[in-house]
């Protein structure tokens, strides 16, 4: 079978995943609040409203990842759906409210939620088994010089029904004699220079082999370069981050709305917490020195998860997670589902941060990590955010480089739409507990 058709076949899959998960709400339409319309549709404009929650599903189901069938375990997959239809049932709800002109009855848009948590739950157990048919695990050889690991990546995400590895070599091993690779289908090159690098490139862009490459911090700023022509040659412009001033107007209209909208909408909440804090003896919120665009530092708000004395050694340190003993037990809570960011709209408000930014980090921090890593300065040319690129794909512990190269990502492509993929994307790991996993006991910094 070739691959057209092995792609094919799998796109009308995910395509039967949108029909699936759209049928149990248009029965609750046709059923039920297409009959209680202020001004009833024709059948026409019923389906329109059902093609309309296809559609958000699709984008939905595309930001959470709910359609990586080899990428996510069925689990994964699952909890991605059932987000998707989480955000677009609500989006059809209002629509609903604003067609019945009243709050129309909720048990119907339940009801369908249950039915499509069974039918995303079944769907995801066969699509698993149908693309494995089709995408049998191909031969893997795996290449690494300064950054060692990737078998033990692909075991520990269970990635060995994808990719089976057959070899690993050293760069040196690999460019004595590329033909090694002759045999793979899929080749990991992992922590190798740019000149070693490209001579395993374009072997496997020749022979068709499928190359997944670590990239260096000189690829991901490489990555927004703009393609021209001067001099009758060939050109990539690469520059510092300068997004457009429609990016940046707009941008910042965005950060001043949405967190005064979500400030006054979730004050009950923050005033609650505010309370159970209390409880636990000291203040309610703390501050602390973190850095933001080129440098400059500011205080960043927080709800306190931590005893008052929690640096009383005066020395500057991550936390380790559910085993430290310096967090409370409110804290613990508030930790986990965020609130103790929540604090920071008013940062947000003010312009010391953004919405969607790199992580601030604490100048103490950063300066250790400077002294290792000097590029690491480089996130800094873009405002500090409450969420962004690294904290929705990587973890309270993943290393600083890894951070770094997440960061730049971001800043060196700047896009409105973007942004707003990274805020609903953040929805995905508030209830993941890897997102917030501690660095390990005795350490004061994420460097490995």
């Amino acid at each position: 079978m070739s691959i057209f058709i092995r792609e094919f076949i799998l796109r009308l899959l995910k395509l039967f995943n949108v029909f699936l998960i759209t049928m149990p709400f248009a029965w609750g339409w046709f059923n039920y609040y297409a009959q209680h319309i202020a001004l009833p549709f024709y059948d026409r404009g019923n389906w329109v409203v059902v093609a309309l929650y296809a559609v958000l599903y699709m984008i939905f189901g595309r930001v959470y990842g709910g359609f990586w069938i080899s990428l996510n375990r069925i689990s994964e997959s699952v909890y991605s759906q059932a987000l998707a239809v989480m955000m677009t049932s609500g989006i059809m709800y209002v629509v609903t409210v604003l067609l019945e002109r009243q709050l129309p009855n909720i048990w119907p848009v339940l009801a369908a939620f249950a039915v499509q948590l069974v039918l995303s739950g079944l769907w995801s157990m066969a699509a698993h088994v149908a693309y494995y048919i089709l995408f049998p695990a191909t031969k893997t050889i795996i290449v690494y010089d300064e950054r060692q690991g990737m078998e033990k990546l692909i075991q520990d995400y269970g990635f060995e029904k994808k990719f089976t590895v057959i070899k690993t070599l050293t760069v040196e091993q690999c460019i004595a004699n590329i033909d090694l690779l002759h045999n793979a289908q899929t080749v990991f090159v992992s922590g190798v220079h740019s000149h070693e690098r490209n001579i395993i490139l374009k072997y496997c862009v020749k022979h068709g082999i499928m190359m997944y490459l670590v990239p260096r911090i000189g690829d991901v700023l490489m990555s927004g370069a703009q393609q021209m022509h001067m001099f009758h040659l060939p050109m990539l412009r690469v520059g510092r981050y300068n997004p457009p001033p429609w990016h940046t107007i707009a941008k910042r209209t965005f950060d001043v709305v949405s967190a005064g909208a979500l400030f006054l909408v979730i004050s009950p909440l923050m005033l609650i917490t505010a309370i159970a804090i209390k409880t636990d003896g000291g203040p309610v919120f703390y501050k602390q020195r973190r850095l933001t665009q080129d440098g400059k530092e500011f205080d960043v708000l927080k709800f306190r998860s931590m005893r008052v004395d929690a640096e009383k050694d005066g020395v500057a340190r991550l936390s380790t997670g559910d085993k430290d003993d310096r967090i409370t037990k409110v804290g613990r809570f508030i930790r986990k589902v965020r609130i103790d960011e929540l604090p920071q709209l008013l940062n947000i408000i003010g312009g010391s941060m953004s919405v969607v930014g790199p992580r601030p980090e604490r100048p103490e921090i950063a300066s250790q990590y400077v002294k290792e890593m000097p590029e690491f300065s480089l996130r800094l040319q873009a405002k500090a955010g409450l969420t962004g690129y690294a904290q929705v794909y990587g973890k309270y512990n993943t290393t600083p480089y890894d951070k770094l190269q997440m960061d730049l990502m971001y800043i060196s492509n700047p896009s409105f739409w973007e942004d707003l993929r990274i805020i609903f994307a953040t929805i995905k790991i508030l209830f993941v507990p890897e997102s917030t996993e501690g660095v390990a006991e005795g350490q004061k910094t994420a460097m490995k």
